[in-house]
């Protein structure tokens, strides 16, 4: 499976939502991530991916929609 599949499989399994149609969707401003479901997210890519994304560096504007997400993994896959 390629990132941008991975990626939201986990983003289904934490909203319970197919969010491939809206790759540019706020998905905090549109309820389906809060706070204690990011720090799951960011478990969850860590565990999938094998990169290393400290709570404390998480800027939120960064990960706020699907297509950023898939691009943060990617960028910290080839660090």
């Amino acid at each position: 499976m390629d990132t941008k599949t991975e990626v939201l499989d986990i983003l289904n399994e934490l909203t319970g939502e197919d969010l491939s149609e809206n790759m540019d969707d706020n998905i905090f401003e549109d309820g389906l991530l809060d706070s204690m479901a990011s720090v799951q997210m960011l478990l969850s890519l860590q565990e999938k991916f094998g990169i290393d994304v400290p709570v404390s560096e998480f800027n939120r504007e960064e990960w706020d929609t699907p297509n950023k997400i898939v691009a943060k993994v990617e960028s910290l896959e080839n660090e």
